[in-house]
């Protein structure tokens, strides 16, 4: 007869390491790390016909948070930006290739699966860029597997924000429509019930912007909320 411990240990043991595959082939680290990501607040990017757009429904955890602090979204470089989901947390002016600087980047989260003594990231992250072939948007999840997108979604939400992402026509869409697309998203696919509070954070790389990554400006932002907001009771009404 085996030992209740001894049976524990086993059941267990598969996910003391990055390094460790349980008999099925499954890394049970990096699932942690997915499903961290998951618990997330949603966060979503898509590639209009004249740059990107990417948004982020930034939980608030505590109301002694000042407002517009723990930023969610960075710019990497002058004409690209990334956004991370997660829980909590002078250069070249050429621009990049957005390609290669996604490779580099899932090169570094995959290298934190490969070694015992390091533990996955628990973040996926969405970038978004511009180079000599245009807007580009990419995934890379916390694996360090990345693809490339016309839209993408992480978080709490994102299998109902992509569902809303299948239904825009993205190639016909400019970013200034497309951040009222974003935001419908998001106040969509917000929980009322169990996060009563979240800022929306948006930014985009376009012509509009110079091909630059920037903040949406206010009064862009105030009108892409309204009409969320607007769309929300509409749904809520039908």
């Amino acid at each position: 007869m085996k030992s209740p411990l001894l049976t524990i240990f086993i059941g267990t043991g598969y996910d003391l390491s990055v390094t460790t595959f349980s008999p099925d082939g499954r890394v049970f680290q990096v699932e942690y790390a997915t499903k961290a990501v998951d618990n997330s607040g949603t966060v979503v990017g898509i590639k209009c016909k004249d740059g990107i757009v990417l948004g982020v429904e930034k939980l608030v955890t505590s109301k002694m948070m000042l407002e517009g602090s723990n930023r969610r979204i960075h710019s990497v470089h002058w004409h690209s930006g990334l956004m991370a989901g997660k829980l909590f947390q002078e250069q070249n002016r050429k621009r990049p290739v957005m390609r290669k600087l996604a490779d580099r980047v899932a090169s570094y989260v995959h290298l934190c699966t490969l070694y015992w003594w390091l533990r996955p990231f628990g973040c996926g992250v969405i970038l978004g860029g511009y180079d000599r072939d245009g807007p580009q948007l990419y995934m890379i999840e916390p694996s360090g597997v990345s693809y490339k997108y016309f839209g993408a979604a992480l978080g709490k939400g994102r299998q109902a924000a992509k569902t809303e992402i299948e239904k825009l026509k993205l190639s016909e869409l400019t970013c200034r429509e497309g951040i009222v697309e974003v935001a419908k998203i998001i106040y969509g696919v917000h929980d009322e019930a169990k996060d009563k509070a979240f800022e929306l954070e948006l930014s985009w790389i376009c012509d509009e912007s110079n091909r630059q990554h920037q903040k949406v400006p206010g009064d862009l932002l105030e009108q892409a909320k309204v009409a969320a907001q607007a769309a929300l009771e509409e749904m809520d009404a039908d």
